[in-house]
């Protein structure tokens, strides 16, 4: 369940409270003199059985007793009371209710939910503080604050911390559109919020506090969808252990380990933020700003310092300072004294006046070449730091109609001095931030959210090569494991996965006693300069931690001697141990290579994880590795690589060539891909990875699995993000003997899709688009190609060899994933072929196991052809009567019950 009913509890034209009170400091009397006195123009409703009035008001007996039903019920009663309240309002027919009750056990969460199910009744909450929708006057909760109207909305996990927030917004003159305490989300969720949202116009930025996240795949689907739409700026508590615990603590759910977390909010384009003072001022930048392409930024101020400053904090956010143009400079000089900086940033020398100030500003508006203007004043006895701020406020608005000026920060040092001239900012809409750091973390989270969605909308520089993958062999690796009842696989079995996903590893040999390891070492030194022997043991899975590694052996003596001694040593430090015996290798000698970390992990909330980093027996001490979520492309293997610091030496630094970048993106690709194949896998350790300019290897392997779920077909269901359906490709003939191959769209595929798009009519181009089109962005054909198959599929008709495609049919899907608008485009000079009517049958057949109820969409009544197959396959076409160009057209699903 996503935003069904939704609109019933964000914009109710009736509320009634339930538990409504006069008495003197109960929540009860606070929640009734909120949603009384908050200027809500619909009628509200009252409910207490001991109350016959209350502030003046009518106050009915019951829910039964109510003369209406109402869109919304408030509801303060004591938790037991609960399910039967619920209950009662589903058989009324009110859809959605606000529960700030605390208190409730799982039972008792559970018989509420219940309660709710049959009439698809919504409930935020429980154990929230409210809701408030200031436009509507809507003020159903038991807080303190009266926000005004504006365009952000702020959803909270905290009630308490919502009040905070709410204190800061109103003494800087920031409005909300919709602010949501959210409490123990038993109904409605963040991702619900999100989906709502996202299609909302009244609402520009959305700020997230969160405790936990309770449905991984909704959150990540949702929060895409939000953050394509506009900025979402989100603080996520749990960062350490300590807190992760008192989160859990607080909302009965799991935290998620941080770098998980952080991981689910880079894929899905979020801004994160570490603390409320950043927060803060994310609401205050989001609120008067637009984001921007650059991060490049002008910085105009009376005092060298304060600049310097400024500077510094850029320089640490990734920021840069834009270059003064030519033109630009030549203006500063006639106008500013002969000591100006003639830099960047624009010293104008303490002494400026209001009217240097303006002559500046004029300057730098019509010749700024950067993505923003930062001005700072520093107090001085020698001009008005007021009258400074009019004279900007005044250089703005005479240019608030160029479209180039970009937008406008300040930073007005000082307490009481400074409070004038921001007062004046807030009053003109232009963010005042009291420090240098605050004004540049503004400035940043205009260009890191623009950076974010660009980093999301990078094509893949080519598709990884799968196809030698034999899934099987390593299901049977692991299989032989599961049927001992063994969850950790030995290193030879570990080793054989990787080898079957096509990861190169060392050639292992396993000896059970010294002297085979004494016999085995004979043979491999023919060809290898020198050995290595480890111990095998299932009890034992960081061998070096037991003495349980020798390298550098370079005669079959010393390997048995080596095999001797990890048995003794083995012996002593882990006598409960179970030794099966040894492996031994030949010494793997490339010193140019890398030891790097590749492994996967299980997050309580985001399932499986992807982990690169610097390998070797010093991993946990250096600490230098990133976590990703699959599935992987290569593009994103390479932006998970970016983000740790051995990714700057493997470029090569000094007389060090660089290592093979392409063949680690590929290994984690392959990682990636074994993840999705075999939901068993649990955890998996190659470490380390050798990695220099002539390739990789692995010389070890870990991995454990759950025997329970070997025989579990792929794809996983723990990935948050669903990853693409390869069942769904097949080779087929159309009804004119055209064969094709028909496979859902990837991100690596924009290439193909804009050399089809160039083959198409003017006409047809029309008919798809419902309005003429003269050419496709690189940001739209990333969205046409980078969709989100848990909500979305589009299936492409390509050339048996794949270097061409032919046509396109998709589907986008409502948030409740119950109805999907499609639309289908065969290419122009292919029509006839047989195509449409391939890519409909095989979308329609998706549709129909993806268990929507309908397809629908939007066909312009010239366009003959397309009504024509409509009504062959079963569409209902009805003309649109708010546009008589417009035929509407369904098709109920499934197909079998429409006889």
């Amino acid at each position: 369940m996503t935003i069904r009913n939704l609109e019933y509890a964000l914009r109710p034209r009736s509320i009634a409270v339930i538990g409504a009170s006069d008495d003197k400091g109960s929540v009860g009397e606070t929640l009734t003199e909120n949603v009384l006195d908050g200027g809500f123009a619909g009628p509200v409703y009252l409910v207490n059985p001991k109350h016959r009035r209350i502030a003046g008001r009518d106050c009915f007996a019951s829910i039964d007793a109510l003369p209406e039903t109402p869109d919304l019920a408030v509801i303060a009663t004591p938790p037991h009371t609960i399910p039967s309240l619920i209950a009662e309002l589903g058989k009324k027919g009110t859809p959605a209710a606000v529960i700030v009750t605390a208190g409730f056990d799982r039972d008792l969460k559970q018989k509420m939910l219940d309660a709710a199910r049959p009439t698809c009744l919504r409930i935020i909450g429980p154990n929230c503080l409210g809701l408030w929708v200031p436009a509507l006057g809507v003020d159903a909760n038991f807080g303190m604050a009266k926000p005004t109207p504006g365009k952000l909305a702020f959803l909270s996990q905290s009630g308490a911390l919502v009040g905070g927030v709410l204190d800061w917004a109103t003494s800087h003159g920031i409005g909300f559109s919709y602010v949501v305490s959210m409490g123990e989300m038993a109904d409605v969720d963040v991702g619900d919020l999100l989906d709502f949202l996202a299609a909302d116009i009244s609402t520009g930025a959305i700020l997230l506090y969160l405790e936990t996240i309770p449905s991984a795949r909704k959150f990540m689907s949702a929060s895409r969808s939000a953050a394509r739409a506009k900025p979402v700026v989100v603080i996520k508590s749990g960062r350490s252990e300590a807190s992760a615990k008192a989160a859990a603590t607080h909302t009965g759910a799991l935290a998620g380990s941080d770098a998980s977390v952080a991981a689910a909010f880079r894929r899905a384009g979020l801004v994160r933020v570490e603390d409320l003072e950043d927060l803060f001022t994310a609401a205050e930048t989001l609120t008067c700003l637009k984001p921007v392409a650059g991060n490049e930024i002008l910085i105009v101020t009376n005092g060298g310092g304060a600049g310097v400053l400024a500077v510094d904090d850029l320089v640490q956010t990734g920021g840069a300072l834009a270059k003064l143009k030519p033109d630009l400079l030549a203006k500063l000089d006639a106008i500013l004294p002969k000591t100006w900086s003639r830099a960047n940033p624009i010293d104008i020398i303490g002494d400026a006046t209001p009217e240097r100030y303006a002559a500046t500003m004029e300057a730098v508006l019509e010749d700024a070449n950067a993505n923003a203007i930062l001005v700072m004043n520093c107090p001085t006895a020698l001009a008005s730091s007021t009258g400074a701020a009019e004279a900007v406020i005044g250089a703005v608005e005479r240019h608030k109609h160029n479209s180039g000026v970009p937008p406008i920060l300040t930073n007005w040092l000082g307490a009481a001095v400074a409070d004038e001239a921001r007062a004046k900012f807030q009053e003109a809409n232009i963010p005042s931030y009291e420090s240098p750091r605050d004004a540049i973390k503004g400035f940043g989270f205009l260009w890191q959210y623009a950076r974010a969605q660009e980093a999301l909308m990078r094509t893949p520089p080519r598709e990884a090569d799968l196809s030698d993958i034999n899934s099987e062999a390593a299901r049977a690796a692991m299989a032989a494991a599961a049927k001992e009842g063994r969850a950790l696989l030995t290193e030879p079995e570990a080793k054989a996965v990787l080898r079957a996903y096509g990861i190169p590893t060392v050639p292992t040999r396993v000896a059970a006693t010294p002297q085979e390891v004494e016999a085995t070492a004979s043979e491999l030194l023919e060809h290898a300069p020198a050995l290595a022997v480890k111990v095998l043991s299932e009890d034992i899975s960081h061998k070096s931690d037991v003495g349980g590694v020798r390298l550098g052996l370079q005669s079959p003596a010393d390997a048995r001697e080596a095999a001797e001694d990890i048995k003794s040593r083995v012996a002593k430090s882990r006598p409960d141990a179970r030794l099966e015996g040894f492996t031994v290798q030949p010494m793997i000698v490339r010193p140019n290579a890398h030891e790097l970390l590749l492994g996967v992990s299980e997050d309580r909330l985001f399932g499986p994880v992807i982990l690169f980093g610097a390998g070797g027996v010093a991993t946990e001490v250096v600490r230098d590795s990133a976590v990703a979520l699959p599935p992987l492309d290569v593009e994103l293997a390479r932006d998970l690589m970016r983000q740790t610091r051995i990714y700057n030496l493997l470029k090569g630094f000094r007389d060090r060539p660089p290592a093979d970048l392409e063949a680690i993106a590929d290994a984690l690709v392959r990682l990636s891909q074994l993840v999705v194949d075999i939901p068993a896998l649990r955890e998996l350790d190659v470490n380390p990875l050798l990695a220099d300019e002539r390739g990789i290897i692995a010389l070890d392997a870990r991995i454990s699995i759950d025997p329970a779920q070997i025989a579990m077909p792929g794809p996983n269901p723990r990935l948050a993000i669903r990853p693409y359906p390869n069942q769904w490709e097949a080779a087929v003939e159309t009804s004119q003997r055209l064969p094709v191959l028909i496979r859902p769209i990837r991100p690596a595929d924009e290439p193909i899709l804009a050399a089809f798009q160039a083959k198409l009519s003017p006409e047809d181009i029309r008919f798809r688009f419902l309005a003429p089109r003269k050419e496709f962005s690189h940001k739209t054909n990333a969205r046409f190609t980078q969709i989100d198959y848990a909500r979305a599929m589009a299936f492409i008709a390509l050339s048996m060899d794949q270097a061409e495609m032919w046509g396109v049919a998709r589907l986008v899907a409502d948030p409740d994933y119950l109805s999907a608008e499609y639309a289908v485009i065969v290419r122009s000079d292919l029509k006839g072929r047989g195509l449409g009517w391939t890519l409909m049958h095989h979308l329609i057949r998706y549709a129909e196991s993806e268990g929507l109820r309908d397809l629908h969409g939007d066909v312009l009544a010239a366009n003959e052809r397309m009504l024509r197959m409509c009504r062959e396959l079963g569409f209902e076409i009805e003309a649109d009567p708010e546009d008589l160009a417009l035929r509407k057209v369904r098709l109920k699903l499934p197909l079998e019950k429409m006889a």
